[in-house]
């Protein structure tokens, strides 16, 4: 069952690079009217919060620059800009990450699991709710980037 929650986050990453295939670093950048954030701002705030659901709640390290984390966490400034290399790096890591964790789990290194109340309203116990999880997350965020990219056009 985990290798299909790993399959869609892999997935949906891509439909989510795939959206932004085409568009301007501007456009990535623009908030349109109405919105409180941006599509660069949900691309680097899914892979944010995987790796935070994932390994800092499982006490391991992040596999994602400290200030980067801050930058697109949650609660985080949505109306923000990036330079072409930071738009490079949060594309590289949308999909590497995943397969990083998919070989992390095979290796059994999610052992411990701090208890989290979701602001979504559920409590995750253990790394597979938190994958559960974080494709819904996930889902809610490439709907949010789809929305605005339509907005754009």
């Amino acid at each position: 069952m985990i290798s299909f929650h790993l399959e869609l986050l892999a997935q949906t990453r891509t439909n989510f690079l795939n959206l932004i295939e085409g568009l301007s670093l501007e456009q990535i950048c623009t908030v349109p009217e109405g919105r409180t954030n941006n599509i660069l701002w949900n691309l680097g705030h899914v892979v944010v919060t995987q790796q935070i659901l994932c390994y800092k709640l499982s006490g391991l390290p992040m596999n994602f620059p400290v200030e980067l984390i801050e930058k697109y966490r949650k609660g985080s400034n949505g109306q923000l800009t990036a330079t072409a290399d930071e738009l490079a790096l949060l594309k590289q890591a949308a999909l590497s990450l995943v397969e990083k964790t998919k070989m992390d789990y095979i290796e059994g290194i999610f052992k411990h699991f701090e208890e989290y109340p979701t602001s979504y309203g559920i409590k995750l116990h253990h790394i597979e709710e938190a994958l559960t999880f974080n494709n819904t997350h996930e889902g809610v965020h490439f709907g949010l980037a789809m929305a605005i990219a339509k907005q754009l056009s």
